[in-house]
């Protein structure tokens, strides 16, 4: 185990070195919650804004926190030399035991977006005693039908990378109406991510989840192995692939949240999984929310949010599919993206 805990790490893996960031140390015999990003992003850019925001030092004062950046995506990583094999999705799963081991973890709550989501819930079912539970958001399970992976291999060769990424992380809604803050994300992803590196990601998962490989997360396999949290953004890309993921499994286990207040939702979580014995609703408390406590999904697959309102809602609660999305379903849909 290192010796100082908070700060960067490189971690010698079976399939390369795993750029780690690490907060906090750990608290006992409670698991680290352990992040991993989306294609076309990087720890920062998917998750500062979330694990900054002030509600949710409630909880990391309970937990330390590991960021795992994807090889080659973290900010200022070297590119790698032509003919470089990058890792499967598979061996990007594979790689984590190695963090945990290295830090002296005994199991993980994963948080992961999109691409993360996929390794993450990969390495749930090959490593199931590693992983205490899960929150996924915009997970898409289900791979491309062949129209329309013809149509992803297309754009990709007539668009440039940020675009074909940027198609990724936001639906085409947002696209047109939200310039400003796509612009923001596309000036990102051209410059703190590398662009030869961030190709080869972006590769292996569209490989991943071509029709002739058709691989698919088993969600019934996954169920069984830890609680999930599955959370998916309003008009978000992989809206459809949550929604029916979250039909096929067991509601006692599963939370599915639709926009709403996030931070609150993972509070609850944790509290139904045996952490965090005790958590004020200030709603309840007679007292006004302040906006500042108003986090909300971003409709985008970074997650990484913040709210501009405060908004009245129905409080989520763990474990229940039905009660969870009606709960959501009165909470405004108005949301942001901060990066």
């Amino acid at each position: 185990m290192p010796e100082c805990w908070d700060g960067e790490h490189d971690i010698e893996t079976p399939y390369g070195l795993l750029h780690v960031v690490i907060r906090g140390s750990p608290k006992g015999n409670r698991p680290a919650i352990l992040t991993y990003h989306d294609v076309g992003l990087n720890h920062k850019l998917c998750f500062n804004a979330f694990f900054n925001f002030e509600d949710m030092q409630e909880i990391t004062q309970h937990f330390a926190v590991c960021h795992v950046d994807a090889p080659g995506q973290q900010a200022g990583a070297s590119q790698f030399p032509q003919g470089y094999q990058y890792p499967s999705m598979d061996q990007l799963a594979a790689m984590l035991p190695s963090v945990v081991q290295h830090f002296g973890f005994k199991y993980v709550i994963g948080i992961g977006v999109g691409a993360g989501a996929y390794v993450l819930a990969k390495f749930a079912l090959i490593f199931p005693d590693l992983v205490e539970g899960l929150v996924l958001m915009n997970i898409d399970p289900n791979g491309k039908g062949w129209i329309d992976w013809a149509a992803a291999k297309l754009s990709g060769l007539t668009s440039t990378l940020p675009d074909t990424v940027l198609s990724h992380l936001f639906s085409q809604e947002e696209l047109v109406n939200n310039t400003e803050l796509v612009q923001s994300y596309r000036q990102q992803i051209g410059s703190v991510v590398n662009q030869f590196n961030l190709q080869l990601f972006l590769n292996m998962y569209n490989r991943a989840r071509s029709p002739a490989r058709a691989l698919t997360v088993p969600v019934p396999s996954l169920i069984s192995s830890c609680p999930v949290m599955l959370v998916v953004g309003d008009n978000a890309p992989a809206e459809e692939g949550v929604v029916e993921c979250n039909s096929k499994l067991d509601p006692t286990n599963t939370t599915f949240l639709k926009p709403g207040k996030l931070t609150e939702a993972f509070k609850y979580f944790l509290q139904g999984m045996g952490y965090i014995a005790h958590l004020k609703d200030r709603r309840l408390s007679g007292g006004a929310v302040p906006s500042a406590s108003m986090t909300r999904l971003a409709r985008s697959r970074t997650a990484s949010l913040t709210s501009a309102s405060s908004v009245e809602g129905a409080r989520p609660r763990a474990c229940t599919h039905s009660e969870s999305s009606e709960a959501m379903g009165q909470i405004n849909h108005t949301m942001e993206v901060s990066c």
